[in-house]
């Protein structure tokens, strides 16, 4: 199966429009062989019945099988009807041989941002459901799972981008496929292809980019290939092997055994559960005894003097060597300044073959966080100058979405801190935010998200919990604990691949 996949056309009268750039790109799908074409969206620009009249002759032009998916301009002013009328249904299957296709309207009306909820999210797993017997599975959707590169500030991504993208895996989705940010883009997340397509015709695209299609090529045995193709000629290809997450056993020694916690929010108030917290730090003195505990912010409720001494007593009971950054709670008030004195400005750790690089993303009084241009820089920085070590980058926000969490992007610049991590092949990521865990490989590196140790509103249904992440010389091993009763669940078990001499 040979796929042109093509998204943010904005077909109008108006200069948003670029025909030129769109009859190119069609005239070359037409002259090749492709089976199908796949359209993630925004075919017009304002939803406008105008457009979807241009449109609907436009698409015309494209001589192959095509589908269509509504987008978030294709939505507004009521242009989700227009869209049944002129292109297409909302949401639908496409069967070939081993392959099924499925598409999902994810747009909310005169909206940008987009969600695959309520009956449309039951109507997706029902049809996984129906469809787990095909090889190749692929869901085209218009918004983005993951955020992405060179696109300013993360916004406008699936409010459960979490739950789909657990979804898919759950369910050994093979490709997943999207536009809508107009940049190109394409991540390997465990054993599901993403795969973001530029802009097609529009004349909006980011830091001075050319109009773009990608190429799937999916084959037999497996293999798949994603291409970005620029109407310049340019032509970047990404290879792919499919294969369902398996489990390793460790052949070599543990190296390093690491507790990771986050969201303790100690204070006096009713929702923080001192026993829970007590029962933690019990078990990790004594029964796990890991070689670094490290806690990814959210220490205190809130930022006042009180809270930080109590949080400080529970701290000085973890008797391993620690390290903690700050959360958004923690900095509120007059946190910025308790946290310094109570806890020394982070900074980074070296212990042997491994180095620990703490990265702030916590602002003032918002749950929005930031590493910001300058951040970004000693981010790569400390990545390059640490590349014979094994790299610990830990910081609050979350990066990938999380279960069960309303995603608003978080951390603002998440799209240029994940490339960073994954360009420069971080060993290890671990963040704290959103009250739930998560462990999951982008690329070669794991990220892995703590959920609240001690703090009664999470969204966790494994309740309050805590990390235990073993690093051996192949790979690493990471378990959920339940904070209360100590019982275990596997996060991810993850080969890995370092430049490290191990002594």
């Amino acid at each position: 199966m040979k796929i042109a996949h093509i998204s943010d056309t904005h077909i109008t009268s108006g200069e948003a429009y670029k025909g030129y750039a769109y009859d190119l790109i069609a005239n070359e799908i037409n002259t090749l062989d492709y089976d199908i074409v796949i359209h993630t969206g925004d075919v017009t620009n304002e939803g406008l019945r105008e457009e979807y009249e241009r449109a609907s002759y436009e698409l015309k032009k494209i001589k192959k099988p095509l589908i269509v998916v509504p987008g978030n301009h294709d939505a507004r002013n009521v242009g989700y009807e227009l869209f049944e009328k002129y292109i297409g249904p909302l949401n639908g299957v496409y069967e070939k041989g081993d392959l099924v296709i499925i598409w999902v309207d994810s747009t909310i009306p005169d909206l940008s941002d987009g969600r695959i909820g309520g009956y449309k999210f039951k109507w997706l797993k029902e049809k996984l459901e129906e469809y787990s017997h095909k090889k190749f599975k692929i869901v085209a959707a218009h918004h983005h799972l993951i955020p992405l590169p060179d696109t300013g500030r993360e916004r406008n991504v699936l409010f459960n981008a979490g739950d789909v993208l657990d979804l898919l895996l759950k369910h050994d989705v093979t490709l997943y496929i999207c536009g809508h940010k107009h940049v190109p883009n394409v991540y390997k997340v465990e054993s599901l292809v993403v795969a973001n397509a530029g802009c097609t015709s529009c004349r909006k695209t980011r830091k001075g980019d050319v109009n773009s299609y990608n190429i799937i090529k999916i084959k037999n045995d497996g293999k798949i290939s994603v291409s970005i193709k620029r109407v310049t000629g340019e032509v970047i290809q990404r290879d792919f092997k499919t294969r369902k997450q398996r489990i390793f056993v460790p052949k070599k020694k543990r190296l390093l055994r690491i507790v990771q916690m986050s969201e303790s929010n100690v204070s006096d108030r009713v929702y923080f559960r001192e026993r829970v917290l007590e029962n933690a730090i019990k078990a990790i003195n004594e029964k796990y005894r890991p070689d670094l505990v490290i806690h990814c912010g959210d220490i205190v409720d809130v930022g006042t003097e009180r809270y930080y001494a109590k949080a400080y007593e529970f701290w000085e009971k973890i008797k391993p060597k620690k390290i903690i950054v700050p959360g958004h709670n923690d900095i509120t008030y007059l946190g910025y300044d308790l946290f310094n004195e109570y806890f020394g400005e982070p900074d980074i750790v070296e212990l042997g073959d491994f180095v620990f690089i703490p990265i702030i993303s916590a602002q003032y009084e918002t749950p929005i966080g930031v590493v910001g241009r300058i951040g970004q820089r000693i981010l790569r920085k400390h990545l390059r100058e640490h590349e014979e070590k094994f790299r610990v980058v830990i910081m609050h926000h979350n990066i990938i979405p999380i279960p069960k969490s309303r995603e608003i992007g978080f951390l603002e610049d998440g799209g240029n801190v994940l490339k960073i991590l994954t360009d420069e092949k971080a060993n290890l990521v671990l963040t704290g935010h959103g009250g739930n865990t998560l462990g999951i490989k982008v690329e070669e590196t794991p990220i892995i998200n703590a959920g609240s140790i001690s703090w009664e509103l999470h969204r966790n249904p494994f309740g309050n919990s805590f990390n235990l992440i073993d690093v051996y010389e192949d790979m690493i091993a990471a378990f959920e604990i339940q904070a209360t009763w100590g019982s275990r669940k596997l996060l991810g078990i993850w080969k890995i691949k370092t430049k490290v001499p191990w002594a």
